[in-house]
């Protein structure tokens, strides 16, 4: 094969809208504080739903607005981190739960880049002939991670899920998914953690900050370089969701001056894997990108973990 491109897109959220004077109840914060800090004003919380609940119902949206049905996906893999099931996986539920019979199903944990080392991998099984027709799925439920007494980060995670079917191109036709980018930082992994059997989420926010706005926007711009596309051609760019204050650090030395830059934490939250595909599917969905143009997608967080790629909006 020559390559992939994004088909369809389809995200979902939970009903429960938690807004930041709901977290003052628990802690001691407000509304201006939060804001100010991360940039979130509200987050979506799952009640009774599981992350296969989320994921099943972002890739269904997907695959609905694909024109493809369950008999044509052969591939399904699931960016998650918060998934309190080892087995089945995700993927698994997922295929059971849409009717897609016998395909390659697995998890990928990179925690808050999963999204973009997924579909760099759902990428890589096309061009290798291993797959035609895949859906690639980031789903959270870091509410069941967090300590609601610490204030450093039950203010800033959520719950929610994105999909994206993503297709074989045909003989002759441009790829519309730029070669990824991906890496980690192993040695400073200990800067955010979901460790041990009733886990909870800790990080070292000043030491992920200072990485996030110093040291990863020349490896956004390497994802532009090998997709060959100047970064002043972007038409939007999708940073993963972590803090509005890291996403302008990064757009900054990015030099993007004519991208559409997605915000979706303000209303989100960060859901981590889920983030990308989630801000992703609803600039699409209120047709901000047109069909085509080139968005770059980035993730970045536990591990530490990176990985971006230049992708044709749908």
């Amino acid at each position: 094969m020559t390559g992939s491109r994004i088909v369809a897109l389809g995200h979902y959220q939970p009903s429960r809208v938690v807004t930041n004077d709901d977290i003052a109840q628990l802690v001691e914060t407000n509304d201006e504080w939060i804001r100010d800090r991360v940039g979130i004003a509200t987050r979506r919380i799952a009640d009774g739903e599981t992350v296969a609940d989320m994921a099943s119902a972002a890739a269904g949206k997907a695959l609905a607005n694909s024109g493809l049905t369950a008999a044509d996906i052969d591939l399904v893999v699931v960016a998650t981190c918060s998934s309190a099931d080892r087995s089945p996986n995700v993927a698994c539920r997922v295929a059971a739960k849409l009717g897609i019979t016998a395909p390659g199903a697995f998890d990928l944990n990179t925690a808050c880049s999963g999204f973009a080392y997924a579909l760099g991998t759902v990428d890589h099984a096309i061009r290798a002939g291993a797959s035609r027709n895949a859906l690639v799925i980031g789903a959270e439920k870091l509410s069941d991670m967090v300590d609601w007494t610490d204030r450093s980060t039950c203010i800033i995670f959520a719950d929610g899920a994105g999909a994206a079917v993503v297709s074989a191109v045909a003989d002759g036709e441009p790829a519309g998914i730029g070669p990824v980018v991906w890496g980690s930082v192993p040695e400073r992994g200990d800067a955010v953690r979901i460790e041990g059997w009733r886990p909870y989420i800790q990080q070292e926010g000043q030491s992920v900050f200072r990485w996030a706005t110093t040291e990863l926007a020349p490896l956004a711009r390497q994802a532009c370089e090998r997709a060959g596309v100047d970064p002043s051609e972007l038409a939007a760019f999708v940073p993963h969701q972590a803090n509005a204050r890291i996403i302008d650090g990064i757009v900054k030395r990015l030099g993007i001056p004519n991208a559409i830059v997605a915000k979706d934490i303000v209303e989100s939250g960060n859901t981590s894997a889920a983030s990308v595909p989630l801000a992703l599917s609803k600039l699409v969905e209120r047709r901000e990108v047109p069909s085509g143009a080139p968005v770059l997608l980035f993730g970045f967080g536990g591990g530490l973990t990176y990985a971006g790629q230049v992708v044709r909006c749908p």
